[in-house]
Formats: C-alpha cells, sequence, structure tokens
C-alpha cells in the first residue's frame, strides 16, 4: 500500500507563540504528526513540556517568529497578541491566530497584520484541551483562503478544519455563536438539575434521561433556519407559541413548589410572551431571533 502521507522530515515547520493548556495541547499534536516545532511563552517555564517531546524554545517572540514562516499564536485575549508581536517582523509570514476575540477584533487585527506584511487566518477553537487530537475536536477559519489551502493538512493535525470565509472576523462570530448556543444548553441542565436536588432522585438518573432528549430536541436548529431563511414562520409547526406559553405557568410553579429560582428561564419565557402578545401565536420560537434584534 503506497503511503503518499508527508514524512516528518517534509512536514511544514511552525511556531507556536502561547503555551498555557490549550497551546500546549495544539504542540503536541503537531508534534505527535512530525512537524518541527518552535515555541515562545511569556513565562518560560511553561515551554518545558512541549521542549521535553522535542520543541525549540525561543528566547523571544520575535526570535520565534523568525523561525518559521508559519505563525500560530493561541494567547490570552487580542491584545497579549500586539504585544507579544510588537517587536517581530512579520513580512513574509503566514499569521494564524487562534486567540479567542471578537469578529471586531479578528477584523482589526487582520489589517494590522497585512499592513506588516504578514497574510492573516483568524480561528476559533471548539473544543477543550483534552480534546485536542482526538475526533470531534475542530477549529473554525476565516480570512485569506489562499493560506487556509496551503496550510490546511497542518492546521489540521490538531483539530479538524473548517473554513467558514473570507471576512476575517466570521471565525469569531460562529465560535461566539455556537459558545451562545451552548451556554444556553448548560443553563437548561443547571435549572433542571436544580428541580430534583433535595430529592431522592439520583442526579444520574435524571443524566441518563436528559442527555437523549436534547439531542433529541437539538435538531429544531434546521427548523429555526429553514424558517429564517424563507421568513414564513409558520411553516410546519409542531408546537406553536399560543401552546408552549400556556405550559409556562407549570414550569413557574414547580419552580416556586421546588425552591428554585427560575431566573434562567424567566428572560426566554419572557421573551415568548411578548411575542405572543404581538399576534404570533401560530409562529414557534424563531420570531424570538427578531425580537433579540437591537439594530
Amino acid at each position: 500500500m503506497n503511503d503518499n502521507s508527508p514524512s516528518p522530515a517534509t512536514r511544514t515547520p511552525l511556531t507556536l507563540l502561547g503555551t498555557g493548556a490549550m497551546g500546549t495541547a495544539l504542540g503536541r499534536a503537531w508534534l505527535a504528526a512530525g512537524h518541527p516545532l518552535t515555541v515562545w511563552n511569556r513565562t518560560p517555564e511553561r515551554t518545558a513540556a512541549l521542549t521535553a517531546e522535542g520543541a525549540v524554545a525561543a528566547g523571544s517572540a520575535a526570535e520565534a517568529v523568525a523561525a518559521n514562516r508559519l505563525v500560530v499564536t493561541c494567547l490570552l485575549d487580542d491584545a497579549s497578541v500586539g504585544t507579544a508581536l510588537e517587536g517581530a517582523d512579520l513580512a513574509g509570514r503566514d499569521l494564524v491566530n487562534l486567540t479567542t476575540g471578537t469578529p471586531a477584533d479578528a477584523r482589526a487585527r487582520s489589517a494590522w497584520a497585512e499592513e506588516r506584511g504578514a497574510r492573516f487566518l483568524d480561528g476559533g477553537i471548539m473544543a477543550v484541551p483534552p480534546m485536542i487530537g482526538a475526533p470531534g475536536a475542530f477549529v473554525l477559519y476565516s480570512g485569506r483562503p489562499e493560506v487556509f489551502r496551503e496550510h490546511r493538512d497542518t492546521l489540521a493535525g490538531p483539530a479538524g478544519t473548517e473554513y467558514v470565509g473570507a471576512d476575517p472576523g466570521l471565525a469569531a462570530l460562529y465560535d461566539v455563536a455556537l459558545l451562545s448556543g451552548m451556554y444556553g444548553m448548560f443553563a437548561g441542565v443547571t435549572h433542571a438539575f436544580a428541580l430534583l436536588r433535595g430529592t431522592d432522585v439520583p442526579p444520574k438518573d435524571l443524566a441518563a434521561l436528559l442527555v437523549p432528549w436534547l439531542n433529541a430536541m437539538t435538531g429544531m436548529a434546521h427548523g429555526t433556519a429553514e424558517r429564517l431563511a424563507s421568513g414564513d414562520y409558520t411553516t410546519d409547526v409542531v408546537s406553536n407559541l399560543e401552546m408552549q406559553v400556556a405550559g409556562t405557568d407549570t414550569l413557574l410553579r414547580t419552580a416556586a413548589e421546588q425552591g428554585v429560582d427560575p431566573q434562567l428561564l424567566s428572560p426566554f419565557l419572557d421573551l415568548m410572551r411578548r411575542r405572543l402578545a404581538d399576534g404570533h401565536g401560530a409562529e414557534d420560537t424563531t420570531g424570538l431571533v427578531d425580537l433579540l434584534r437591537t439594530r
């Protein structure tokens, strides 16, 4: 059988700025795949885990940037990126920023990098450090498509890749949208466990039912997307807003009976009532998206 994958000697060398928990996980994946790796961290001792596995530690961020054409940043925030790269020569470098920030941060950092002669790609990591190198982890990328195409195989070493567009801010926007959905789910899970707290129901028994139930419900996102695209919020609605609002009193009274503060549910329930009061009882919850828009 022919193996067409690059040999370790021909795998792309790269520089990694930032060796915290996520940076270390990324670095380990690149080293395991045979990529020569230069690392830098503001606290030099934090590079030890990667140098023990074959990475080369640079004495400064500028030295690390000079070592390789492909430079990846995984730092605390956007300001940290600017500070770390302040004295570095970025001309001719491909800068891939995996530091969490806003869409505006990414667009401004892209312009900043391009002014200094670098090509820029922004990324949003959809994983926690233990997931890096395992199935299920992926990174969203946006910015120069040619940079993504050229480095896709290298970037795929630690996690799957998903290119979402040439606008540098799109990866951050998708990232925050996905995280917002996650935290909304966390809020519901937290409320659910609070309802059973203090009863004889073992938490694991609720979890065994809650996980498949939530998995079954997540498919509603496809219906929401279809209705938002068509502008018709009433077609194929199974549980309309009028029916759902009628049932909210039961949720609130049960919370009161169980001694649970409804603050995690109340804002969403209030939006449902507002939409119903505006005459949209035949819809599902899709119209709440429009209520949330402030401009």
